[in-house]
């Protein structure tokens, strides 16, 4: 018989937390750059299979996730599926241009195609395939699959490769092994196992629980468990994790908007296999002719494997060290960050910034309440409002719950 569908409601108190410790074969399930950029903007999901949904044995909500957090799995290859939809405006290449210069660029100046600071961010947006695998915490391929070309990240024990087949060129980093577990701890979500952790630290009284059926997902049975703000106001509609019922790992996070419509972020396997892949498969000689570019700024946090990417904040202590005047309001699913730029450091108005100062406003939409004016810019998960005196006021939340916010704080 196919789980309750209704009555398997798991309150927060119900919820044991996965503990860290059952946590560090997560990480290395998929590299960690297969979601670095993603990660920012949230969600996954590949297609079902047509087979239908399989009958397995009842579960509750708290032992499927007491079944994730006891997951092992270290060794795997695969095919993942990533579309991201965030509902951003057609800017012709802009987007993914300011993507890559801001997460590669240095001083305007080129460096090498197969250094993946830029070419992950190419995940941001559109629909991508990528090859993984994965043999423990010290080897870990993907390649990501091009019309007439590949791009492969590999980490082989101290070593890192980035190649570029279309340019013939290369990148290569070596990793310090020795506090290899530290930086791992600081890595953002990188698989739907690490991506179903974050979402179930949000699991709090403001949140509902529930195993919700079943699917078949890359050919494996596995449970759905949904993940819902019981609140209104909240941009996030639901979070669905499909867990591999023999293993305990997702294969599949869907996160989906309250505004409806597709997933804003689907990332999932279409092929799994959890046997040892070949030790060839992490063996890399830089090609003949290739141009090779050595990186040994450990420090740069490019989103490689096993560098140090301390690539933003992990709670509000961390934010207020790179904003003065950090708060949070409001709770749960409904939280939102504010911080002061300074005052009149607003966006330019149009007559002071000329064209671009135009082309920003037009881009978000302008808003008046108690607190004065603002332009909120918008996706279909990530909403920011700044005001005219420099306010910023971001969250997973409406444009309307921002107003309420910024004249709240006023």
């Amino acid at each position: 018989m196919a789980p309750n569908e209704t009555d398997d409601t798991t309150t927060a108190g119900e919820v044991e937390e996965p503990r860290a410790g059952r946590r560090k074969a997560a990480r290395y399930v998929v590299p960690v750059t297969v979601m670095g950029v993603a990660a920012a903007t949230i969600g996954l999901v590949p297609a079902l299979a047509d087979s239908g949904d399989p009958d397995l044995p009842d579960i509750t909500a708290a032992q499927l996730i007491e079944k994730i957090a006891q997951s092992d799995v270290e060794r795997l290859s695969g095919t993942v599926k990533i579309t991201t939809d965030l509902g951003l405006p057609d800017l012709g290449g802009l987007e993914s241009g300011l993507l890559s210069g801001a997460a590669g660029g240095e001083d305007g100046e080129g460096g090498s195609s197969a250094d993946p600071s830029g070419r992950l961010t190419e995940l941001a947006s559109g629909t991508h395939t990528l090859r993984v695998a994965v043999d423990g915490p010290d080897r870990q391929k993907l390649s990501l699959l091009e019309n007439a070309a590949e791009y492969s990240l590999i980490h082989n024990g101290k070593d890192v490769w980035g190649y570029d087949s279309a340019s013939n060129e290369v990148y290569h980093a070596t990793v310090d092994e020795a506090d290899a577990e530290e930086r791992s701890a600081q890595q953002p979500p990188a698989t739907p196992k690490d991506f179903a952790e974050e979402a179930l630290k949000a699991v709090d009284d403001t949140t509902s629980v529930k195993v919700d059926g079943t699917a078949q997902v890359a050919g494996r049975d596995a449970y759905r468990l949904v993940v819902e703000p019981k609140q209104s106001g909240s941009t996030v509609g639901a979070v669905s994790i499909a867990v591999d019922s023999e293993t305990g790992m997702p294969l599949k996070f869907t996160l989906t908007p309250s505004s409806g419509g597709s997933a804003v972020l689907d990332v999932g396997f279409t092929k799994v296999s959890f046997d040892r892949p070949d030790a060839s498969t992490f063996a890399f000689t830089p090609p003949k002719g290739a141009k090779v570019t050595e990186d040994t700024e450990q420090d740069r946090g490019h989103g490689d494997f096993g560098g140090k990417p301390e690539r933003g904040p992990k709670s509000e202590e961390d934010l207020a060290k790179g904003f003065d005047g950090l708060r949070m309001l409001g709770e749960g699913w409904n939280s939102i960050a504010t911080f002061d730029t300074g005052a009149g450091a607003g966006l330019p108005t149009e007559e002071e910034a000329g064209d671009l100062g135009g082309f920003l406003g037009s881009l978000g939409d302008q808003v008046k309440g108690d607190f004065g004016k603002g332009t909120v810019f918008s996706t279909r998960l990530v909403n920011a409002l700044i005001t005219e005196d420099g306010k910023v006021y971001v969250g997973t939340v409406t444009k309307d719950a921002l107003v309420k916010a910024a004249e709240a704080g006023k």
